[in-house]
């Protein structure tokens, strides 16, 4: 039916991975590309056998913008899905807009070092003037609203846990249980608090646990009215 490239082979695109060949009359066929091909190819190895989907895998640096084109291009996937890091996603979203294919993440973008001197200020300006507590927010990723807009195609952010599952299960208690909502607050173990580790420690390895305490986008349906 469908045609899904996997960008990443880590511990959360091996699962998501999982989930699409588990679902196998959606996803038809799957490239898992990684800069790492071996590991690609042992995520095949194990799955293969067990679902019905067509499973290929390839080589690709993300951040490099002109060969992630090339194999959008080659292998014609219907959306891509970007597991890969953070930092990677604009440059993930460029080689989708250049290829005309729709794109899917899990995490919010941030560059690669926090404390890069060219873009800790801006940041740092940013924080104190809109009154945010995290370095990590969707503007760099809204901007290209417009462009995808323009190309026609649907980029899909933060389709994590959090944001992700969060904003399913708000929407579904406006829709089931509340007349109306004024404010939700969700918290991450660490109550927002974003001098503390998480209990379990996995604030490093997870990027998509980050606060985002920027205005949130959704689209709710409603009769006729969207």
């Amino acid at each position: 039916m469908s045609k899904i490239l996997v960008i990443g082979c880590g511990g959360v695109g091996s699962v998501a991975i999982a989930k699409c060949c588990q679902n196998s009359s959606v996803f038809t066929d799957i490239c898992i590309a990684s800069r790492t091909k071996s590991k690609c190819d042992e995520l095949k190895a194990r799955l293969e056998g067990k679902t019905s989907s067509r499973i290929t895998t390839a080589q690709v640096d993300a951040l490099d913008v002109h060969a992630l084109t090339a194999l959008l291009q080659e292998y014609a996937p219907d959306v891509l899905l970007n597991v890969a890091l953070p930092y990677q996603n604009l440059a993930i979203m460029d080689a989708c807009l250049n290829a005309g294919v729709y794109y899917i993440d899990t995490a919010t973008y941030e560059p690669e070092d926090i404390n890069d001197p060219d873009w800790r200020p801006i940041y740092e300006k940013r924080c104190k003037e809109l009154g945010f507590s995290s370095y990590f927010d969707y503007s760099w990723q809204w901007a290209y609203e417009d462009k995808f807009k323009a190309a026609g195609l649907t980029a899909l952010l933060g389709c994590g846990f959090d944001p992700g599952v969060t904003n399913v299960f708000s929407a579904y208690a406006l829709k089931h249980y509340f007349d109306e909502i004024h404010t939700i607050d969700i918290l991450d173990c660490n109550g927002g608090d974003q001098t503390h580790l998480l209990f379990h420690d996995i604030w490093k390895q997870l990027s998509d646990t980050y606060e985002v305490p920027g205005k949130r986008r959704h689209v709710i349906h409603h009769s006729n009215r969207v």
